[in-house]
């Protein structure tokens, strides 16, 4: 019996005469292709309360890490307590992780093993970045005994801190490998430091350049592409240009307030973000731009999420 047959229009996926189940077949094979090509993936890094965590969004947001300090055996008994409100949760170089908590603590743990490779303490701690030479740049916000600076650590000796500065309400760092500078984010201005003296046994910063932020509340850092920087403050988000030396309004988050962290990941643009949920400092909600989507975390308090690069 001959089979029932079909001419499709020529084109880049066209059935010439071919049985029409297995030009359905095909049709329906490269549609799937093509959704799971556009479908959400990649991984998230997520904080805000005790817990750091991982999740896998090609696997139904999968937690596939997680990271407690009072779980872990290895942190003195001192330091239990100094995580309990993380507010920044970075991946680094060599499969390792840097946490900050506004509760004081500094973390560096190694994903593979969970194991805290480094730990130490600068008050209300708000952001962190690995810089050459094993050394960790740690922004401490407002605290009138040991905040409101910037310090660095030695990463190779748990609690050994080397050198700091003054970094009114600090928010963030971050490490330009390009142009050699440390980014850091007070209260009111975006700073540009050079490393001076690194490779001796005191180190120290020099500030190079001060831009005023355009509104006041200087609250999230990050890269949003090879010459730019998400910058958010308490009413609005920017875009730096780290050539130009100059803030624009961000072209999809500008006017939105309480902007707690901004993440784009490099491999397909999607943007990944966390809004306080008024009068709350934490939001239950991880939103996405490129494309849009809400991901909810029912009964969480979470503060800053990172895509793991």
């Amino acid at each position: 019996m001959a089979c029932l047959q079909r001419t499709v229009p020529a084109g880049p996926y066209s059935c010439r005469c071919f049985p029409v189940i297995p030009c359905l077949l095909l049709l329906l094979s490269l549609l799937a292709a093509a959704v799971a090509q556009c479908a959400p993936g990649g991984e998230l890094l997520v904080c805000g309360w005790d817990e750091v965590y991982i999740l896998d969004l090609a696997r139904d947001a999968e937690k596939v890490f997680s990271w407690k300090a009072a779980e872990r055996p290895e942190l003195p008994a001192s330091f239990k307590d100094k995580y309990r409100s993380t507010d920044e949760c970075k991946a680094v170089p060599g499969g390792r992780i840097l946490i900050t908590a506004s509760s004081d603590g500094i973390a560096l743990v190694d994903r593979a093993t969970r194991r805290t490779l480094f730990w130490g303490l600068c008050a209300n701690a708000h952001s962190a970045d690995l810089l050459p030479g094993e050394r960790i740049a740690v922004a401490c916000s407002v605290r009138e005994q040991g905040g409101n600076r910037l310090a660095i650590f030695d990463a190779r000796t748990p609690g050994k801190e080397i050198y700091s500065t003054e970094l009114y309400s600090g928010h963030g760092a971050l490490w330009d490998e390009q142009r050699k500078l440390l980014w850091a984010l007070s209260g009111k201005d975006l700073r540009a430091y050079a490393l001076v003296n690194w490779d001796s046994a005191r180190p120290s910063l020099e500030l190079k350049a001060s831009y005023p932020l355009p509104g006041g509340g200087g609250h999230e850092l990050s890269a949003s592409g090879p010459s730019t920087l998400n910058v958010s403050a308490s009413r609005d988000v920017w875009r730096f240009d780290r050539d130009r030396r100059e803030f624009t309004p961000h072209p999809q988050l500008a006017g939105m307030r309480d902007i707690k962290s901004a993440s784009v990941d490099p491999g397909t643009g999607r943007l990944a973000f966390t809004q306080g949920e008024s009068p709350n400092w934490w939001t239950s909600k991880i939103r996405f731009r490129n494309p849009d989507g809400i991901l909810e975390r029912a009964g969480e308090r979470l503060y800053k999420v990172r895509w793991v690069q």
